[in-house]
């Protein structure tokens, strides 16, 4: 019988988390972890108990109670609001008596229209595609389901993989409100029915992303014991079908990687591209306001000390820590994590990776000073006795945005627990027992 350690014990006292209990040579069922690759015992758990990873605690799987169907009626519901918004105003400005007004794609568009097409790229892709794509891919996954087309399924599955990290409507409703305290001085400032429409479809997201298991999903296609695997070797980060060794999924079909291919490097490559453009991103003028014929130039912390003068002191702590101390950590982060990888450190295995989901869950949140941008140009008309642009920072800072996201969505976890010892010291369990 395998020791547990003390996060097992809190689980004991919290039915609802509890974590799993780890075999040598596990009968079944059992899954192989995907963050550490840890054999973890999973059978005779109760419904309406999520199991976790004993050793990194890592999410194996969610609870079986949980109907699909609602996840259904979620990604409606969040269609039914998104829609509107990207076409409705969010809000209303007025400024030198006329009435500017601004949805969800307008900043976007008059980004592209200054001739900063790339980032106008960025910001209509998380703040408008994204989020219509996820709701429909969790559409297009029941319709599949239902008339059991594999195809359909599969894509609708991994594309929602991959989107729900980019989701970041949370992002530019933060944004929003900073853009509104940035121009309450300028301007008369009414929110409007669009602005409504991103706020249910925020919290409806946030209720999908908690409640949709991709793993739950395949289970319902085909269930894992339905295979009856003797023992198993390898994990299939899609469809979380733990498996003899193979280089198919002979549940899913994608390929099975026991690591990421060139994870280190593709990490290390981000990484250093992410801190190139880090010079430039915050040396470099990132906005330009024409006031009463003056001009203002400001960079991220110039923009910052200002809005400080200005008795804005909670956005300007908002974007100092979005725009400035984020992008550091989440370099300083993965670079020390990668520098204990390679140099093979034998401890803080768990602390490491909870530095990498932390690091990994504030990467969207640097995106904020890109929304404020794009809500700022599409608000304030060109040519006039107020006039807004971005500086060339605002490139720059949109490639170290992007640069650390695929870093931290190219590293493999995994490979934290590379060296873990099989016999652990005395404040770690022994895992192997």
């Amino acid at each position: 019988m395998s020791t547990f350690s003390e996060k097992d014990h809190r689980a004991q006292a919290d039915p609802k988390h509890l974590h799993c209990t780890p075999l040598a040579q596990p009968p079944q069922p059992v899954v192989i972890c995907s963050g550490c690759d840890l054999k973890v015992k999973t059978g005779g758990l109760p419904n309406g108990n999520n199991a976790h990873c004993p050793r990194c605690d890592t999410q194996l799987y969610r609870s079986k109670e949980m109907n699909i169907n609602s996840n259904l009626i979620l990604a409606i519901s969040g269609l039914f609001f998104f829609i509107p918004s990207l076409f409705l105003p969010f809000v209303t400005i007025r400024l030198i008596n006329v009435n500017f007004s601004a949805d969800l794609i307008t900043g976007s568009y008059s980004l592209m229209k200054e001739g900063f097409f790339l980032l106008g790229l960025i910001v209509v892709f998380c703040s408008a595609v994204t989020p219509f794509l996820a709701f429909g891919s969790i559409l297009t996954t029941h319709w599949a389901l239902k008339k059991k087309n594999f195809f359909i399924f599969q894509l609708s599955l991994s594309a929602y993989q991959k989107l729900k990290h980019w989701l970041m409507l949370d992002v530019f409703l933060l944004s929003i409100a900073v853009a509104f305290f940035k121009l309450q001085e300028y301007s008369t400032i009414n929110p409007k029915m669009g602005l409504a429409c991103i706020v249910l479809s925020q919290v409806i997201a946030i209720a999908l992303v908690s409640k949709v298991s991709v793993r739950r999903y395949w289970e319902i296609w085909k269930t894992a014991e339905d295979f009856k695997f003797s023992d198993v070797d390898v994990h299939c980060d899609h469809c979380h079908l733990s498996q003899p060794a193979t280089n198919t999924c002979l549940r899913c079909e994608h390929t099975i990687t026991t690591r990421k291919p060139l994870s280190i490097q593709k990490t290390w490559a981000f990484l250093i591209s992410a801190s190139i453009f880090l010079i430039p991103a915050n040396f470099l003028d990132i906005s330009v306001i024409f006031s009463n014929g003056k001009r203002y130039e400001d960079t991220i912390f110039s923009g910052v000390v200002s809005l400080v003068k200005t008795n804005m002191m909670e956005i300007a702590i908002v974007i100092f820590v979005a725009s400035i101390l984020v992008p550091i950590a989440k370099v300083v982060g993965l670079a020390y994590i990668l520098i204990c990888i390679q140099f093979k450190t034998l401890d803080d295995h768990y602390q490491r990776m909870k530095l990498f989901q932390f690091v990994k869950w504030i990467g969207k949140w640097s995106i904020l000073d890109l929304f404020v941008i794009s809500i700022t140009i599409a608000l304030v008309d060109r040519d006039q006795i107020l006039d807004f642009s971005p500086g060339p920072a605002a490139l720059a800072f949109a490639g170290v945005v992007v640069f650390t996201m695929f870093a931290a969505e190219s590293f493999d976890s995994r490979l934290i627990w590379t060296n873990y010892p099989t016999t652990n010291n005395k404040n770690e369990p022994n895992y192997e027992k």
